[in-house]
């Protein structure tokens, strides 16, 4: 997931596995609520080595959603409406983009952000989480390759296909098979967002392999039947969207927006930006903009063959 950072891995299959705990001030167990666009991530931070692709990050902070271990979520983080769904369809997420730690120094300095959490036997309060005990993108504490990552998946028909495979490799400029070659680079800010253009207005725009369409707001777009949220031209659209770095390079993107009738239980990979407008302000360049591209992904102020990260480059 290139839009958020760490590994968050179900309780359900970690079986008999039993990680040591990290703690917070006090030696009381650690405990998160993740924020995601779609709802929550609530569960135990314990450490863990992670092997992965050949590289290994020792001592990771990593989430255990659902621990029974810990108390359930406090009334502040159970009432963010939804889970961010990773139960139904994988074991967990591996979060891969620019960010080490997935809050950083506002929640090292206070516990106001409502991110980390102090727990004993019955409840848990807010609290301060140092930069050492987040949760934190494996790719950072890896050996080698440690400097980003490259996400590359083929081509797919509108028409979708049930399978689709592709390639995760970590490093940029670092080996043979994760060369920049021609790709243009797009500086991001320190949190991986850049401006995208469309109709008109200016948004924060991200690139996020972890969101299902891409999300943006077009008032002009008929929404689906049924409420689930997403856009049914009644004719293919052909749209497209203007991207420009933080140091100004500029390129316009073209995508495509067709009706997508969704049926329960159903899962394919789609080209189409069946979107919605449930992210407001911002442009989210979800799973469809990958389709067909090699995309790079450098971390804030990792040194690459392009400069120092964040940016993104296709």
């Amino acid at each position: 997931d290139t839009g958020s950072f760490g590994l968050r891995v179900l309780a359900s299959a970690l079986d008999s596995l039993e990680l040591p705990p990290v703690t917070a001030a006090g030696g009381k167990p650690l405990a998160e609520c993740g924020l995601f666009a779609s709802g929550i991530s609530w569960g135990s931070v314990r450490s863990s080595d992670v092997h992965i692709g050949g590289e290994t990050a020792a001592g990771l902070p990593v989430q255990v959603v659902n621990d029974s271990a810990i108390p359930p979520a406090p009334p502040a983080c159970a009432s963010i409406a939804g889970d961010f769904g990773v139960s139904a369809h994988a074991n967990g997420i591996l979060g891969i983009g620019v960010l080490t730690q997935d809050c950083g120094p506002a929640c090292a300095a206070s516990a106001s952000p409502g991110m980390y959490y102090s727990c004993d036997a019955t409840h848990c309060a807010a609290s301060v989480a140092p930069l050492a005990s987040q949760v934190a993108n494996p790719v950072a504490s890896f050996g080698a390759d440690n400097n980003g990552a490259v996400i590359a998946l083929p081509a797919i028909p509108l028409t979708g296909v049930r399978v689709a495979t592709g390639t995760l490799t970590f490093g940029i400029g670092t080996r043979a098979n994760n060369q920049l070659g021609s790709a243009t680079v797009y500086t991001t800010d320190a949190h991986g967002s850049l401006d995208t253009t469309f109709r008109g207005v200016r948004y924060s725009g991200f690139f996020d392999t972890g969101s299902n369409g891409l999300f943006f707001v077009d008032p002009s777009q008929p929404d689906c039947a049924g409420g689930n949220g997403f856009y049914c031209p009644v004719t293919t659209q052909n749209l497209s969207a203007t991207i420009t770095s933080t140091t100004g390079v500029s390129n316009t993107v073209s995508f495509t927006v067709e009706g997508l009738q969704l049926v329960s239980g159903s899962a394919i990979a789609a080209p189409i930006a069946g979107a919605t407008a449930a992210m407001g302000s911002v442009f989210d360049w979800g799973l469809p903009f990958f389709f067909g591209r090699t995309v790079f992904v450098a971390m804030t102020g990792a040194a690459t063959p392009a400069g120092a990260g964040p940016y993104v480059a296709f």
